[in-house]
């Protein structure tokens, strides 16, 4: 598959955002190119075009996959699997949103409780105080977000789009 200057800058520089935040690059270089691109891809397309390992498509499109961003595609007269990305950014930005939340505030928020109890029985109360806020921000943020999330896209979208209107009207 040749690329247009437009995607290789693309592909570029997502492999590099994904790197500030703390996905490998190639991971997000794939997801980069699943996403623009015109038709599913098969594993040595994916290698061939970004010019890395087949065993490094296999392990970056297991772990696109688990993060529920990138599926398998069935093209008829190949028996290969093809991939695509979700191509819906506001599903995609949900999908994202929802494993952040799983894989890092949900434990994060577990081992503060846990600190705060150590932190009770040890007596130090300035640490208790300080863990028990930051916790109480983070269960205030994730319980908010959980009230969100049941809306649809459409919600999200109306949402993101009076920003402007809430920050003037909670401002004054």
């Amino acid at each position: 598959m040749k690329l247009t200057p437009a995607k290789e800058k693309f592909i570029l520089h997502w492999g590099e955002m994904g790197t500030q935040w703390g996905i490998n690059r190639t991971v997000a270089q794939i997801h980069a190119l699943l996403h623009v691109s015109e038709k599913p891809l098969h594993a040595e397309e994916i290698a061939e075009t970004l010019s890395v390992a087949r065993s490094n498509v296999s392990t970056s499109i297991k772990e696109l996959q688990s993060w529920r961003i990138v599926k398998v595609v069935h093209v008829m007269g190949d028996r290969r699997d093809h991939f695509e990305s979700i191509h819906d950014v506001w599903a995609l930005f949900q999908i994202i949103l929802d494993e952040r939340k799983r894989r890092e505030l949900d434990p994060t928020l577990a081992i503060l409780q846990e600190c705060i109890d150590e932190a009770k029985t040890e007596g130090d109360a300035l640490t208790q105080k300080r863990l028990a806020d930051l916790a109480d921000f983070m269960e205030s943020m994730t319980g908010w977000y959980g009230q969100i999330r049941r809306l649809p896209a459409s919600g999200w979208r109306q949402l993101a789009k009076l920003g402007a209107a809430v920050t003037k009207l909670i401002g004054k």
